[in-house]
């Protein structure tokens, strides 16, 4: 006689391995979670997950070996946590984006359109030519994406390094800002926190926030960002640069297609 199948559903082998690699426990991950890591697994995004390298308000990255569809030698997974997640901060910049103007209002849906957002946005930024973590793939509030660093070390952020050549890295970070502009975003959350320093270049990371330039608040954005890392510059090396040029270049850089 032939072995039925049954009919209740069995946890995926991904799944379990998953379960197994981490340790987790019940309160680490929710369910929906591992699901959303299984995936990274099924697709061949992530063979294996390593450990926690960073901590933040809103998501925690996890280092992780590279599956068969990933040529580079280590995969960062960010993790969006949903329990601790601040609704209200969050939608001041979905709001408005017209890419996302069916979104529910609960928090599940809120997390998983950020996650799908920060994707979409490493995306223009990689065809921008900007030094962002390049995008794998996104699934529900978990993200892969290159891993910035060496050795497994994640880079460090701008605050925590002496720059040698301050000028060349800030001439940098701003003609970044303006390849986004030109690609039609806005970081919108740009500091020292948010660029990773390696082998003397400037990365930009934490795209979840990012707005197109139809957003009603892109230009404010634009300018709070400019701001931001000016002042860094300025504080930290004594670097005078002027910010209404700033602007303008980066504008007019759009507005001519240059």
């Amino acid at each position: 006689m032939a072995q039925r199948r049954s009919k209740k559903k069995r946890p995926l082998r991904e799944e379990y391995m998953l379960r197994e690699q981490l340790k987790i426990e019940d309160e680490a991950f929710d369910d929906r979670t591992v699901m959303r890591l299984g995936d990274l697994f099924t697709h061949g995004i992530i063979s294996k997950i390593h450990f926690l390298t960073a901590r933040g308000k809103e998501a925690d990255v996890y280092l992780a070996d590279p599956g068969d569809k990933v040529e580079e030698e280590l995969v960062a997974v960010k993790v969006f946590r949903i329990e601790t997640s601040d609704f209200d901060n969050r939608m001041v910049y979905i709001i408005g984006d017209p890419r996302f103007s069916k979104i529910k209002h609960n928090i599940y849906s809120v997390v998983n359109e950020w996650c799908k957002k920060e994707y979409g946005n490493l995306k223009i930024a990689q065809q921008a030519g900007v030094n962002a973590p390049k995008p794998y793939m996104f699934s529900g509030n978990v993200l892969a994406m290159e891993f910035i660093g060496s050795n497994g070390v994640p880079a460090s952020m701008l605050k925590d390094v002496r720059l040698d050549n301050p000028g060349e890295i800030l001439a940098s970070i701003l003609s970044s800002i303006k390849k986004l502009y030109k690609a039609g975003l806005v970081h919108a959350d740009m500091s020292e926190y948010n660029v990773l320093v390696k082998d003397g270049k400037p990365f930009l990371i934490d795209f979840g926030q990012a707005v197109v330039l139809r957003h009603p608040n892109a230009i404010q954005f634009l300018e709070r960002d400019v701001h931001n890392i000016l002042n860094y510059f300025y504080k930290e090396y004594g670097i005078s640069y002027d910010y209404e040029k700033a602007i303008n270049e980066i504008v007019q850089s759009q507005e001519q297609g240059a």
